[in-house]
């Protein structure tokens, strides 16, 4: 296969026919930050123009050296690298100076004797001037889809085609997919489990617990069992959640270590670390199917960055879910809201992206009469959304297990028509992409989408 089709044949499962790529000789200089378009920033080396060392001011423009010869595109830049460097972080910017520094060597120290209030006070500190950061696009920067809509874009005019066919995102024709996840911190949160649990009954829906194995509290094979008997899902959260699994490398196979036996005792696929601290250049190491670590947008959290993307994708052979919504303890705790407007703003330019939404929502922190509140107004809004716009809820393992599936499908002709071989491909649903007023859009086949198939 073509490496440059590769990067649109992974995402959209469509004919390698349709995409004819080249890229032009990138000059010396090293890689920077240029743009593709109005609104997209991307990260790396490109053939032509200037490249900045920070992602601000006036960045080149790339769409200017993009050019189409009879059926072919020759790009300035190897799309694969650039996607990457969004989606692994591969960017100045995502190790800042707290993470780096002694002050938060010190603060994990003397965290289990901080009280709350003291602890919320440092972590408001460590966020000032958040509101200053431009890249990422804040509340969800979804770059890595507008980089790939810009390439089908290109083969569909290089092509002279109208459409390009290729296997819809999520099964059964559902719109989008949701995920829920509860990081279960203390001795509190998991006492509250259970309660927890039947507030999500209430709304139809099913979480996964992502659980801490040492000295944050005791966990049990019974308490195991009474999430997964109630048809919720088992995860693991760090091993400690001291902060340090990523401070040096043999640390941290020491941990990984002792987390996959963790996994393997619990009977867990999915890994989130404490923090959302990450480096996802060592995910060897682990033994899980999926992780769910890498924020969307990391504006928030100690350590910067985030993967500028709403869907999911492979990192060798683990599958990362993006957090791509704000957690609950920072939305209520560090920056005061009382609303779940955010989240509601996160969903819609999601959905717009027929995305992934992932919400952390800790059982410690919505134990309060008033956030609980607040957590039941997020779960009626997506009860309602799940009606009207046909999303797809859904647990992160069964999650990991349709990617998979969608990841090894392909498109045959069938005629003057297409069909989806490879296992699973009686829930899978062709798609079409196409061109309308400049915009890509997406079309799937009416007769096979989930609301007509009930």
């Amino acid at each position: 296969m073509n490496p440059l089709a590769r990067v649109l044949v992974e995402r959209y499962r469509c004919p390698e026919s349709f995409l004819q790529f080249a890229v032009q000789h990138s000059r010396t200089g090293g890689p920077g930050f240029f743009r593709l378009g109005s609104n997209v920033i991307c990260y790396g080396d490109s053939a032509a123009g200037d490249r900045n060392s920070r992602p601000e001011g006036n960045l080149y423009d790339a769409v200017a050296d993009i050019r189409i010869e009879e059926s072919e595109v020759f790009l300035p830049f190897d799309p694969a690298k650039i996607i990457d460097n969004l989606r692994l972080e591969r960017y100045p910017g995502t190790q800042d100076c707290w993470v780096r520094s002694n002050a938060r060597k010190i603060y994990y120290h003397l965290r289990p004797f901080l009280n709350r209030t003291t602890r919320e006070r440092i972590q408001k500190f460590q966020l000032k001037n958040w509101r200053e950061r431009q890249f990422p696009a804040w509340p969800v920067d979804a770059s890595v889809e507008d980089i790939h809509e810009q390439l089908l874009l290109l083969a569909l005019r290089a092509g002279k085609t109208d459409t390009i066919p290729f296997v819809w995102f999520w099964p059964d024709g559902y719109s989008a997919c949701m995920i829920m996840t509860h990081d279960v911190e203390g001795e509190a949160g998991k006492n509250f489990c259970s309660e927890l649990m039947d507030i999500d009954d209430s709304y139809g829906m099913k979480a996964s617990f992502q659980l801490v194995p040492e000295n944050s509290y005791s966990l049990s094979q019974e308490f195991l069992s009474l999430i997964r008997n109630r048809g919720f899902e088992v995860g693991l959260q760090d091993l400690n959640h001291d902060g340090r699994l990523y401070n040096s490398r043999p640390e941290f196979l020491r941990r990984a270590k002792l987390i996959n036996q963790y996994a393997g005792e619990y009977g867990a696929k999915g890994f989130r670390a404490g923090v959302l601290y990450r480096n996802p250049e060592w995910f060897d190491a682990f033994e899980f199917s999926f992780d769910m670590s890498i924020p969307n947008v990391a504006h928030l959290d100690p350590q910067h960055g985030g993967c500028c993307t709403v869907i999911p994708y492979f990192i060798g052979n683990i599958l990362e879910m993006p957090v791509t919504t704000s957690q609950d303890y920072t939305l209520f705790h560090l920056l005061g809201e009382r609303s779940i407007d955010l989240w509601k703003n996160q969903i819609d330019l999601i959905l717009k992206k027929s995305g992934l939404m992932s919400f952390i929502v800790h059982p410690d922190y919505v134990i309060n009469d008033g956030v609980s509140d607040l957590y039941r107004k997020l779960l009626g809004y997506l009860r309602d959304l799940r009606e009207s716009t046909n999303l797809w809820f859904t647990l992160p393992v069964q999650l990991d297990a349709w990617w998979r599936q969608r990841s090894k499908m392909r498109l045959v002709p069938n005629g003057k028509d297409w069909r989806i071989e490879g296992e699973g491909a009686e829930r899978a649903v062709i798609a079409y992409a196409k061109k309308v007023d400049g915009n890509l859009v997406y079309e799937l086949e009416p007769a096979l989408t989930h609301s007509s198939r009930q």
